[in-house]
């Protein structure tokens, strides 16, 4: 029986992770039943991987590493000691596992797993969410065996010999295919409610989670929240919203979040590169408050690509103190302005021919040389 052995580095946030869960799961459904897939994730302890370890549906491995301090010489003088200490552990994984293939999406456990695989002259290949690729993306980029582009602008920011695909962001299969009135069912809001949908990811976004807090009262009557707080600022949220929010519709993260998807008629949320394209496959308008400190400004040019394609309206993370995201929300919603947006949002997603997934699983497979199926 053939069997695929797959490393997968990449966590931290939702928006590194679950692009390598979606990719691992549409290998193992190509590999199996006829083969064996033998797949492996390398975290951390401060990760979301970590926090999931008993749901990944994969075996987790951990090293201990993070990111540079930009403003702070002093914290940094233990760095290149954790990154050597990470990168001969990485070492160790990859001649006990003995993978076909290492996969990076992102985070800070990529950098040494992928340096410990091209010093090992292991093939790998990286998936690359943003449109201003992330360091160890640029750096490692032209040594990799290919790098899969979420946006096509991020190539011109790589060594001129990195091999290239643009294939998209790879997402759960299961966002876009539930029914509204199984998402609503979920969360235990009425069929006729217009629900908002406010998105903070795995970590959260303060800025956005103090507007909506502030402007509770902006909500009417027959609207609903479906609120996703992140783990940072839940508790006390949970604590201020009071019974305003549905109690099941107020939480921290969720596995599910295509139950969300579902149940909502417009989003609120930031501009990652993950939470862009499920909104693409969800088919669903948006008003999006890119994060002002991203690298290169990355999540600013994500949204402005679904502004020109008039399926979002975005707010500056500086106006929140000026504006009401929920007011503004509603107003989409009562003149009709978000119908027009949402077939913009359908648009987008009806020019997706494959799904990113897909296509990656189809690349890997070719580099690696196995002859699985094809749906």
């Amino acid at each position: 029986m053939k069997k695929l052995t797959v490393l997968f580095a990449g966590g931290g946030t939702g928006g590194h992770l679950y692009p390598a869960l979606a990719i691992a799961d549409t290998l193992r459904a190509r590999v199996e039943p006829g083969g064996i897939a033998d797949f492996r994730f390398i975290g951390t302890k401060r990760g979301l991987e970590y926090r999931m370890r008993d749901r990944l549906g994969y075996p987790l491995s951990l090293i201990t590493v993070r990111g540079m301090y930009r403003h702070s010489i002093l914290k940094n003088i233990l760095f290149p000691i954790l990154l050597l200490g990470a990168v001969l552990k990485s070492i160790y994984f990859i001649l006990r596992f003995g993978p076909d293939l290492v996969v990076g999406t992102g985070g800070y456990v990529m950098g040494p797993v992928l340096l410990a695989a091209v010093a090992m002259n292991r093939r790998c290949v990286i998936q690359e969410q943003n449109s201003y690729p992330g360091v160890t993306t640029r750096q490692l980029a032209h040594k990799v065996d290919k790098v899969f582009l979420g946006f096509a602008s991020a190539a011109g920011f790589l060594n001129k010999n990195a091999v290239t695909a643009e294939t998209g962001n790879p997402v759960k299969n299961t966002i876009g295919k539930i029914s509204k009135e199984k998402g609503r069912e979920h969360f235990q809001l009425k069929s006729t409610d217009r629900v908002i949908l406010v998105l903070g990811g795995s970590q959260g976004a303060a800025s956005i989670n103090q507007n909506i807090l502030d402007h509770l009262s902006n909500l009417p009557d027959g609207y609903q929240l479906i609120w996703q707080t992140g783990e940072r600022d839940y508790k006390e949220i949970a604590a201020a919203a009071g019974g305003r929010v549905e109690s099941r519709a107020l939480f921290p993260y969720t596995d599910r979040i295509e139950l969300a998807y579902a149940a909502a008629d417009i989003a609120i949320a930031r501009a990652g590169a993950l939470t862009l394209a499920e909104l693409v496959a969800a088919g669903l308008p948006s008003v999006l408050v890119p994060y002002p400190y991203a690298a290169g400004d990355h999540q600013r040019k994500n949204a402005e690509v679904f502004v020109e394609n008039r399926a979002s309206l975005m707010i500056e993370n500086g106006q929140l103190g000026e504006v009401s995201l929920l007011k503004g929300t509603v107003s989409l919603i009562e003149d009709g302005s978000y119908l027009k947006m949402a077939e913009a949002a359908l648009a987008m997603r009806a020019r997706i021919k494959r799904p990113a997934v897909e296509i990656i699983a189809d690349e890997i497979l070719e580099l690696v040389g196995y002859e699985g199926s094809r749906d």
